[in-house]
């Protein structure tokens, strides 16, 4: 009877014990991502708080490839729409305008996507994959590999994913973090190869004619945003 009445209280304590290991603690047993928070999470915490983001928030992380812009949209959870909290600049670029179609063709990828993985071990620094390549990905690439493991990273150094140096994906690995651990499901990154206003598209159009049935796609999922604040 007292092994039963063990194991009973220990099923009944399941929940909580397991609701402590969170994703959280998991990330904070890398010496990287310690560091990041030790570093940034203070400061950004104050700034969340100043502009209305409670502990659990979501977050949208929107780039621009000519531009060279990383934007990290915030929201609370119980909120439809988005506010821009931080822009960061690219540390360094790679490839032209235009889709990723094959492995080594050194093109960062356009398109909707979402975080995958966290990497606190990355070869540089910190990382957060995008899930490329998605199904249009494949469908666009046909027989050839399209190539993988692209990530939003530290370093100075891109061969077609996004670098914002060490010390700026360290706030936004942090924010990250503390999305996922507040609830967000998926994180959505949309990549975009400018910001596709209707004078952008007509110029861009006019040098990569090839591209444009495809950029007229990616400027509904643009618009949409700009004008709704919103991914859904």
């Amino acid at each position: 009877m007292r092994s039963l009445f063990t194991f009973i209280l220990f099923f009944a304590m399941s929940p909580s014990l397991s609701a402590q290991n969170t994703f959280k603690q998991k990330q904070l047993t890398f010496e990287r991502v310690k560091t990041a928070y030790a570093q940034k999470w203070a400061g950004l915490k104050e700034e969340l708080h100043q502009k209305g983001f409670k502990d659990k928030f979501e977050v949208h992380l929107e780039a621009y490839k000519s531009e060279g812009k990383l934007e990290v949209w915030l929201k609370n959870s119980n909120q439809a729409k988005y506010s821009l909290f931080r822009t960061y600049d690219f540390s360094a670029h790679s490839g032209t305008l235009g889709p990723k179609t094959k492995k080594d063709d050194l093109q960062t990828p356009e398109g909707i996507y979402f975080i995958d993985r966290f990497n606190p071990e990355s070869r540089f620094y910190l990382s957060l994959r995008i899930n490329y390549p998605n199904a249009i990905d494949l469908l666009r690439s046909g027989q050839q590999n399209p190539g993988s493991d692209i990530y939003i990273h530290g370093n100075q150094l891109t061969v077609g994913c996004i670098p914002l140096t060490d010390d700026k994906i360290k706030e936004v690995y942090v924010i990250s973090v503390e999305a996922s651990n507040g609830g967000q499901v998926q994180i959505p990154v949309h990549i975009f190869p400018f910001r596709m206003t209707k004078e952008n598209m007509n110029k861009k159009t006019a040098i990569f004619p090839q591209h444009k049935i495809f950029w007229k796609t990616l400027q509904l999922a643009y618009d949409n945003f700009k004008n709704f604040k919103t991914t859904s």
